[in-house]
């Protein structure tokens, strides 16, 4: 039986730069690159679920702002359903908390850094945009 997980991720942009973070090692998609987020837990909405999972992430607070896109991405017998937020940094500056590292990166840096696959076609489209 498949079962679907609901994700928030967040697109935060500084000037030219996007952040993205890398995975634990100990976890799926070890040491990839990502738009930090996480699991949306039950009673949460999408927004609220990324701004607590990029504070446990990343000591940021940020103001989600707009939806960027839905992707899903199959892994084994689960659907990975992501729900991408453009998103602003209301107050902070990046900690490595629950995340290996963190980079703010040129748009155009995207494929020198191994991305996770749902994280490569959000990849693709915001360049698309540019």
């Amino acid at each position: 039986m498949v079962s679907n997980i609901l994700v928030s991720a967040a697109i935060i942009r500084n000037n030219s730069k996007i952040l993205i973070a890398q995975r634990f090692e100990k976890k799926v998609l070890p040491g990839l690159w990502e738009f930090p987020g996480g699991k949306i837990e039950n009673g949460e909405t999408p927004e609220i679920a990324l701004q607590r999972e990029i504070k446990e992430e990343l000591s940021l607070n940020i103001q989600v702002m707009k939806i960027a896109d839905v992707i899903t991405h199959r892994e084994q017998d689960k659907n990975i359903i992501i729900l991408f937020y453009y998103c602003i940094i209301k107050k902070g500056i990046p900690l490595v908390l629950e995340c290996c590292d963190y980079q703010w990166i040129d748009i155009w840096d995207f494929f020198k850094y191994p991305l996770a696959p749902a994280d490569f076609k959000m990849a693709q489209k915001i360049m698309k945009g540019f």
